[in-house]
C-alpha cells in the first residue's frame, strides 16, 4: 500500500512539472520504471508529415525525417561497426516558443537502431527545463530495455562530456559518460542481452518517449559532437562524414537542422 501511495504520488508529481531533486529525480525513475513509464529510446521512426517522400530517396547525403531523432548515422549491410564515441558541450534548454511546462531532449552515440531495430546498445544525457528549472540525467540503455539513470555523476551547462558506447560481442559491452569538466566518470557493463546488428553507428538528440508516448520537446539549442568517430569490426575507425542526415519533423514542422564534418556532427534546434 505503501509502495502503490509512493508511485502515485511520483506520477502526480511528474505530471504537475515539478523538477525534483537528483536524489528525487532518481527515486522516481525507479518508480516510473517499475510502473512502465521510465524513459525510453526508441528505434528512429520515419515522420509521417510532409517530408515523408523524401525518406525514400536512395542517397546516403540526403536529409530523412524522423519524428523522434536528429543527427547523423552511418549504415551498414552487414555487422561493420563495434564502437562510438563523440564529445559535446552541455547545453542550456529551454522551453520552444508558445511552450510551458516541462521539455526535454537528449544528446546519445549508439549503435543499431535505425536499419536494424533489433536492439540499440547506446548512452547519453537528457536535459530538462521547466520554467526556469534546468536539470540533467546521464543514463545507459540496452534497448528493448528501458533507461537507466547513472548515479555519481552531475552536469552543468558549459560542461564538456565525452560519451562512448563499446560492443564486445553482439549481445554484450559496455557503455561510458567522461564529464571532462567535472573529470568524473562512469560506466555500465552489459551481458546476455538481445543481439546487435552492428549495422548502425549513430549521434542523435532525440526526441525520447516517456509512458508510450514522446515527451514534449525542449529547445537544446545547439549540440556539436566533437571528435566523432565509430570503430569498425574489421580494424579502424570512421568518421561521420557521408553519413545519412536525420532531422526531427513533428506536425508538418521541421524542428532540427543537421550538418557534419569528418570528425563532427552539429544538430540545431530551429523549431
Amino acid at each position: 500500500m505503501f509502495a502503490a501511495t509512493l508511485l502515485c504520488q511520483v506520477l502526480l508529481a511528474t505530471a504537475a512539472f515539478a523538477i525534483p531533486t537528483s536524489k528525487e529525480r532518481f527515486a522516481q525513475r525507479a518508480a516510473r520504471r517499475a510502473a512502465g513509464l521510465a524513459h525510453q529510446s526508441q528505434p528512429k521512426a520515419l515522420s509521417e508529415g510532409i517530408h515523408q517522400a523524401d525518406n525514400l530517396i536512395t542517397n546516403t547525403s540526403h536529409v530523412e525525417y524522423s519524428s523522434n531523432w536528429a543527427g547523423a548515422v552511418l549504415v551498414a549491410s552487414t555487422a561493420t561497426y563495434k564502437s562510438v564515441t563523440g564529445t559535446f558541450t552541455v547545453p542550456t534548454p529551454k522551453e520552444p516558443s508558445g511552450g510551458s511546462g516541462t521539455h526535454s531532449a537528449s544528446a546519445w552515440v549508439g549503435i543499431d537502431g535505425d536499419t536494424c531495430g533489433n536492439a540499440i546498445l547506446q548512452t547519453g544525457v537528457d536535459f530538462t527545463v521547466s520554467g526556469s528549472s534546468v536539470s540533467y540525467d546521464a543514463w545507459y540503455e540496452w534497448y528493448p530495455d528501458y533507461a537507466y539513470d547513472f548515479s555519481g555523476i552531475s552536469f552543468s551547462a558549459g560542461d564538456s562530456v565525452t560519451v562512448t558506447v563499446t560492443a564486445t560481442s553482439k549481445t554484450g559491452g559496455s557503455v561510458t559518460i567522461k564529464n571532462n569538466t567535472k573529470g568524473k566518470t562512469v560506466s555500465h557493463t552489459f551481458s546476455g542481452q538481445p543481439a546487435l546488428c552492428e549495422y548502425n553507428a549513430e549521434w542523435i538528440v532525440e526526441d525520447f518517449e516517456s509512458g508510450g508516448s514522446l515527451v514534449p520537446f525542449a529547445n537544446f539549442g545547439t549540440v556539436t559532437f566533437t571528435g566523432a568517430s565509430a570503430g569498425l569490426v574489421s580494424g579502424g575507425t570512421a568518421g561521420p562524414s557521408g553519413s545519412t542526415l536525420i532531422d526531427i519533423e513533428q506536425n508538418n514542422k521541421v524542428l532540427t537542422s543537421v550538418s557534419t564534418g569528418s570528425s563532427s556532427v552539429t544538430v540545431s534546434y530551429t523549431g
